[in-house]
């Protein structure tokens, strides 16, 4: 098999463009998800929530959050798991993998000892489903043991352990509060079962899609890898070492560059290595930092401008007064006038940097 040679500026370009973040924009959500494969979902909303500012940078202003919520509660043609919002048509990639969970034996005890427990949640939710976690009571034998914020929340961890078992699923939320209902009311029946090894190839091929390009192999990371196995094609990146595979029909697409500020979890800058090898560019989400530790701010959003990471906005919304605050523009590389000029595209002209629009009614 060919080994394909990429330079860097290459490599970005097909990253970008499998993201959906170069010219043309796309216009429908679902589409958006499917080729992302999944959305970030977290309560963190210093400009707005993580998985508004995906779909917002995707979809421009046309976008109104809205449309994810119902599209995960009433359409159904979104699911959430694991804090992921991924297209429902992949479910049957999961489902395997849930009749296996949880994989520690520690977790598997206390699910043993605790299954008159289990059957009483799940009996509650079959009754009164949709229901938040406040509403199910607390019939534990064995407390869950946690030297962390879990500790004792035997409630929430019994639902957390049966949707990853696929006996419960997120039905909605009422305000950051998740709706809880058994799965068989939120899950298609007819959903085929794909097997555990032939889900896990379909699953590293929708990523390196997603992505573009990636690493064989990479650290192991909580949630969705960053690595993609032997999906795709054998390339080389000139001047970074490892093991790349590439999705060969990204190779060759035409590029044109926008302007746009991702999320901190946006699945372009996640993967903090790859983003250091092929952007040259440093990002680290500070909020968990003291104030005066930060050097680019609490929930700084990194600016991609064409196929380049070229600064980061520290920016607050007030959504009581519908304004957008931004406290400073750090500038990666210089901001000319070259690289601040609206540029053309199909859509019409596209922000300059200094132009990049955020909603703040979210």
């Amino acid at each position: 098999m060919v080994v394909h040679q990429l330079d860097r500026a290459q490599a970005r370009r097909i990253a970008v463009h499998a993201q959906l973040l170069a010219d043309p924009r796309p216009t429908d959500l679902l589409a958006v998800v499917r080729q992302l494969t999944l959305v970030q979902l977290d309560p963190t909303a210093a400009v707005a929530p993580s998985a508004d500012l995906v779909c917002w940078s995707r979809l421009g202003s046309s976008y109104r959050p809205e449309w994810l919520r119902q599209a995960l509660e009433r359409g159904r043609t979104l699911f959430e798991h694991q804090a992921m919002v991924r297209p429902m048509e992949d479910l049957g990639l999961y489902l395997a993998a849930m009749a296996q969970s949880p994989a520690h034996e520690r977790q598997r005890e206390w699910l043993r000892a605790n299954d008159s427990f289990r059957r009483d949640v799940l009996d509650r939710l079959a009754a009164d489903g949709p229901l938040p976690s406040r509403d199910i009571p607390d019939t534990c034998v064995v407390p869950w043991p946690s030297s962390g914020w879990t500790n004792n929340r035997n409630v929430t961890q019994m639902l957390e352990f049966l949707v990853l078992r696929g006996e419960v699923a997120i039905a909605g939320r009422q305000g950051r509060q998740r709706l809880w209902d058994v799965a068989r009311r939120v899950y298609p029946a007819d959903t085929p079962v794909v097997p555990l090894e032939q889900a896990r190839r379909a699953r590293d091929e929708r990523r390196l899609r997603a992505l573009g390009i990636a690493r064989r192999k990479a650290v192991a990371v909580p949630g969705e890898p960053a690595e993609v196995g032997d999906a795709g094609e054998p390339a080389v990146v000139e001047g970074i070492a490892g093991e790349w595979r590439v999705d060969p029909a990204a190779l060759g697409q035409p590029f044109t560059g926008r302007t746009a500020l991702l999320s901190p979890f946006d699945r372009l800058v996640h993967d903090r290595v790859r983003l250091a090898d092929l952007f040259d560019y440093e990002y680290v989400l500070e909020m968990y930092k003291p104030k005066a530790s930060r050097r680019w701010g609490y929930f700084a959003l990194p600016i991609l401008h064409g196929d380049r990471l070229v600064g980061k906005v520290d920016a607050t919304a007030d959504r009581r007064r519908g304004a957008l605050t931004v406290h400073a523009v750090h500038e990666d590389v210089p901001f000319t006038p070259e690289l601040t000029r609206p540029r053309l595209t199909s859509g019409g002209p596209s922000p300059s940097i200094g132009k990049v629009w955020v909603r703040a009614d979210w």
